[in-house]
């Protein structure tokens, strides 16, 4: 009989299986591009609520149940709105100057030092030559959703060319920002965020590697063999217990299914009470299938990165929750 031979067991492009260093992932911004709006945020920080079923209305073209009702699975995302701490400007690719927005909430005290002249910045005050690139650090009134008073700050791409982000930064300096202005033309969307932390785990279950049989010796859930005696050392490819979850992931082309506003939520029933986080109380996404991540899990969307054909094409009517 041959020797049995198989794939190797866990993808080597995920490397190395560590936690994450922070719990908002970073993005490439120069990457991302939309041809449906300008001058606008290319991402937006949520916390997922939990998933729900839903009864929708399939009215994709040449789709096998078009017309018909059918049941999926949906995820539901609370976004409460965002406001402008800071405004980089890139030289070269590197930030040459960043300028504070003045106007804070009181707190943004417990996750930055800020500085005691809290002077507001005028939008005239804004230089608009001499830069590549403008970008802006923005914070969530996350006490809204009732999970937490720390807010969350990460650094956000804009659409558009020069003149239109610096259009967008005067227009909206001091003023909340809503879900419902970043993503009006967008039917997909991208969602970056951590996974679920399990801790340490074993190799059977952290790469999948197969249980040897019963008449093996010293243990069943193991590799066979850790690498050969010459080289005498332990490779990095070698399946071993480590870290499993808490990574940084991307779920790409989800899916949007409605964006609704605070005010909506007095007629959804489903909406409260949710699992693991409880009410939603500000304005939310309700994207088709599961997101990373476990409830109150603070997250990105960003415009979609390669958007697919197949995602685009779909046209779903949200009729109810269940």
């Amino acid at each position: 009989m041959a020797a049995p031979k198989s794939p190797r067991k866990g993808s080597l492009q995920y490397w190395p299986r560590k936690r994450a260093s922070k719990l908002l992932p970073s993005a490439n911004w120069n990457a991302i591009s939309s041809n449906n709006t300008s001058g606008n945020l290319k991402g937006f920080i949520c916390y997922k609520a939990g998933m729900l079923s839903a009864a929708i209305k399939d009215n994709t073209d040449k789709s096998m149940t078009k017309g018909k009702t059918k049941i999926v699975p949906v995820t539901v995302l609370s976004c409460p709105k965002l406001k402008i701490f800071s405004i980089r400007f890139y030289k070269y690719g590197k930030v040459a100057k960043e300028i504070l927005s003045g106007n804070f909430d009181n707190e943004l005290k417990k996750k930055v030092k800020l500085p005691k002249k809290k002077e507001n910045l005028k939008a005239d005050e804004i230089p608009s030559e001499g830069y590549d690139d403008i970008r802006v650090i923005v914070y969530s009134q996350v006490k809204k959703t009732g999970i937490k008073k720390k807010p969350d700050m990460t650094e956000l791409g804009l659409t558009g060319s020069l003149e239109e982000k610096i259009k967008f930064i005067k227009g909206n300096l001091h003023k909340d920002m809503s879900i419902q202005d970043v993503l009006k033309n967008e039917k997909i969307i991208d969602v970056r965020g951590l996974t679920t932390g399990k801790g340490l785990q074993g190799p059977v279950k952290r790469f999948g590697v197969t249980l040897k049989s019963h008449k093996s010796e010293k243990g069943r859930r193991r590799p066979g063999s850790l690498g050969p005696w010459h080289p005498s050392r332990v490779t990095y490819r070698a399946a071993m217990a480590g870290q499993l979850g808490m990574f940084s992931r991307v779920t790409y082309n989800n899916k949007i299914m409605k964006i609704g506003s605070q005010e909506e939520l007095s007629n959804e029933d489903k909406m409260k009470n949710m699992k693991n986080f409880g009410d939603v109380k500000t304005d939310y996404v309700i994207l088709a299938g599961s997101i990373q991540g476990p409830a109150k899990r603070s997250l990105i969307m960003t415009l979609p990165l390669r958007p697919t054909k197949k995602q685009l094409k779909k046209d779903f009517e949200l009729l109810e929750l269940r």
